[in-house]
């Protein structure tokens, strides 16, 4: 082994042990504790027993040693915890570093440092991490448990072939569930950031999270609210245009995962509505700068198995009714077909047009304009339900923009 080789295992080591030290450093008590020096040293240790185990050719050392260094640690834990100090984070924090000296000494520099900045992380966030675990319900974690399970296991055992007499041979279980897969996912992933950032916040945040989860849940909810005697109409016009902007943005996305092709497609057509309605968002946000909070509901785990098998069902039918659509009125009764299920739902159109999008190139365009009618005619159902339940003022800020985004969507799907 060449000595600046060498060296840099050392140094890495060191510098490794000295990271997880420098936060250790901060948690010591009173009555002091391992902090940077220790680690750093114990790192150290764990290099140089690495090294004499591979130079001397005895394997074995390198184990010989740790468990003595484990033996020293759990000493150490015993004399704190007789002083009431029953934490092993430091002791087991400890011993990892040891290892990250290890796998140094044996040249895996990128996987300790790796392991190194996600301990650190993991240390750093304790607090952050504590309030998290708060907020997670055990009924949480049980259906996540649950459909990871089914997910996982499952899955892969579900038959991947078409079923139906051609041409309706499209309902394939495999797809279906892989799509129940993804929408539960990202469904998830915004569960859990709510969950994460809490729930009340300003009424611009609270769009944009509400969006993630449901724009037709905050449509509903602050245009009700809108009515209410002291309320700012034009704030709450600000968190519901918000959240029909990030709905066009995770359209774009949902897209993307299941047809790069479709996606790329997309951005230029529900980007021009993402645009049209940030600049609403940007002339409201100058207009009445405020202060008023809103409460974002994180709803229901959507890892739950009855919603998913409900999306699938869904999923299912519209893939179905596309298809008989597209069968025997065309491209005209695929926009329609599209048309009339992004009344309710944006995102089993998506998936069934990405999907067709997947196993027939040449239906790209046509899955981009049904994709773009699904979400014109989505934005046209929570408009209705904005002018219909909330006040005045909040109806003459969202119609206008509705009637924009119209003009848009329609504009970009005729002319690309």
């Amino acid at each position: 082994m060449d000595t600046p080789d060498l060296a840099l295992r050392f140094v890495v080591a060191l510098g490794l042990g000295m990271l997880i030290g420098l936060e250790r450093e901060r948690s010591k008590s009173e009555e002091g504790g391992a902090g940077v020096r220790t680690f750093a040293l114990i790192a150290l240790t764990g290099a140089i027993s690495g090294y004499l185990g591979e130079s001397l050719g005895l394997e074995w050392l390198g184990l010989a040693i740790f468990f003595a260094v484990a033996a020293l640690i759990v000493g150490q834990y015993l004399v704190t915890a007789m002083r009431g100090d029953s934490g092993i984070t430091t002791e087991i924090s400890a011993l990892l570093a040891f290892l990250l000296g290890l796998l140094c000494a044996h040249g895996q520099l990128q996987l300790a440092a790796w392991v190194a900045v996600a301990m650190a992380l993991l240390l750093v966030l304790k607090g952050w991490l504590h309030q998290l675990a708060s907020r997670i319900d055990a009924s949480d974690v049980e259906a996540t448990l649950k459909f990871g399970i089914v997910t996982l296991i499952i899955l892969p055992l579900v038959p991947d072939h078409n079923y139906g007499p051609p041409p309706f041979d499209v309902i394939n279980p495999y797809k279906i569930w892989l799509m129940v897969v993804l929408i539960s996912a990202l469904n998830f992933a915004s569960y859990l950031l709510i969950k994460i950032v809490g729930t009340e916040h300003g009424i611009g945040l609270a769009g944009l999270l509400g969006g993630l989860a449901s724009s037709t849940a905050v449509t509903l909810g602050f245009s009700q609210r809108s009515r209410q005697q002291g309320e700012d109409a034009s704030a709450l016009a600000l968190g519901i245009l918000l959240a029909w902007t990030v709905m066009f943005f995770r359209v774009v996305i949902m897209t993307s995962m299941i047809s790069w092709q479709l996606g790329q497609r997309l951005v230029l057509l529900v980007g021009l509505l993402a645009v049209a309605n940030l600049g609403a968002c940007y002339w409201l946000w100058r207009r009445r700068r405020q202060t008023q909070r809103g409460e974002v509901k994180a709803g229901s785990n959507p890892f739950e198995l009855d919603a998913a098998i409900k999306f699938g069902l869904l999923f299912g039918v519209v893939v179905l009714v596309a298809k008989a659509a597209q069968v025997y009125f065309g491209d005209a009764g695929l926009y329609l077909a599209a048309g009339i299920a992004g009344l309710t739902d944006v995102d089993a159109i998506t998936l069934a047009m990405a999907d067709l999008a997947t196993s027939d190139g040449s239906s790209v365009a046509i899955g981009a304009r049904s994709i773009v009618i699904a979400v014109l005619a989505n934005t046209l159902t929570k408009s209705a339900m904005a002018a219909s339940l909330g006040s005045v003022e909040l109806r003459r800020i969202t119609l206008p923009v509705s009637g924009l985004l119209l003009v848009v969507g329609t504009a970009g799907a005729l002319f690309t």
